[in-house]
């Protein structure tokens, strides 16, 4: 059993801390938050305890659920103690107070994992899988699309990190996994299109990425943060010998059929939804590794290279020039 505490209390701490309660290799020992009133009613609800930081820190693990400004401190403090982190992404908003951190981690011999948990979902590990078993011959083109359902406030927006770091760094890590090479070459376009207030906040909320490896391979995605028919979330890949496709999840696997044709239910609603296997699969990945002394993956540096991509794609926006990225 690893005892592991929860840092958080807000929504995605919620679903964490009720998967470590349910952990069979687990045992959640409490959860730490400074909102009184929301730490006290997720411990009730997950038989654990409120608990300070310093009594976080004494656990075996810590799982780091708060706001994206206190993850490298938190990972520091980690390191510190000796104590193996999971740690939400990204690991901080600037690449060189990120790559601190993780240095502090590796110097102290720690297990650091980073929650990229669409890795773990059994649709996109199935595809991945797929072409590790050469099933369409050598890759040569990935296309990924991740669309919200609806625009977060712009006061969200604005404390974010922008598009590329908040919602793309998922899909520019998933582009690394699954091309199985680094990537040496980013060009992004965007624009605001659903909200006037992202544009205002300094941020865009429709964008497409162009990623292209030292083999030529090449990648792009589309994001926006807006589609009316659910949460939109697909992977396509082309290789030397067929394709590979992993679709959205419905609601429901109900059809109708009429005089008009078929009909399909919308896709799952929001991330909470889509991916709540991932996020199991995930903690499960993680729990077991620490428990073996293996390192998990994906690791800090899997991390800070995702974080690079943003950083890269920044700058081809700004720029409207391809861009070199950054190596870890």
């Amino acid at each position: 059993m690893i005892d592991i505490a929860v840092i958080g209390a807000g929504r995605i701490g919620r679903i964490h801390a009720r998967n470590v309660a349910a952990h069979a290799g687990a045992r959640l020992v409490g959860i730490a938050d400074p909102d009184a009133a929301a730490v006290a009613e997720l411990a009730e609800a997950t038989g654990s305890r409120v608990l300070s930081l310093d009594e976080a820190f004494a656990a075996q693990a810590v799982l780091i659920a708060s706001p994206t400004p206190t993850h490298a401190g938190f990972i520091e403090r980690a390191a510190a103690a000796g104590v193996a982190v999971f740690c939400e992404k990204p690991v901080d908003l600037d690449a060189a107070r990120a790559r601190a951190c993780i240095e502090a981690a590796e110097r102290a011999g720690i297990a650091l994992m980073i929650g990229f948990n669409r890795r773990f979902d059994p649709h996109f590990a199935a595809l991945k899988a797929a072409l590790a078993a050469g099933e369409i011959g050598a890759l040569e083109v990935l296309a990924i699309t991740s669309r919200d359902p609806s625009p977060p406030p712009p006061s969200y927006v604005a404390a974010s990190g922008g598009l590329f770091r908040d919602m793309a760094i998922h899909d520019l890590d998933m582009a690394r996994f699954l091309l199985g090479e680094e990537i040496v070459e980013v060009f992004a376009a965007g624009t605001c299109l659903v909200d006037p207030g992202i544009g205002a906040a300094g941020d865009i909320d429709t964008a497409l990425i162009t990623l292209r490896t030292a083999s030529g391979k090449l990648c792009s995605i589309s994001n926006s943060r807006r589609a009316t028919y659910g949460y939109d979330q697909r992977i396509e890949a082309h290789g030397a010998t067929g394709l590979l496709r992993a679709g959205n999840v419905p609601v429901t696997t109900l059809e109708r059929a009429g005089a008009g044709g078929f009909t399909t239910a919308v896709a799952q609603p929001f991330f909470l939804e889509r991916y709540a296997e991932a996020y199991r699969v995930e903690l499960d990945a993680f729990v077991t590794t620490v428990a073996a002394g293996r390192s998990p993956a994906p690791s800090g540096q899997d991390g800070l290279a995702a974080l690079l991509l943003a950083d890269a794609a920044e700058a081809s926006l700004r720029s409207g020039r391809a861009v070199r990225p950054e190596t870890v």
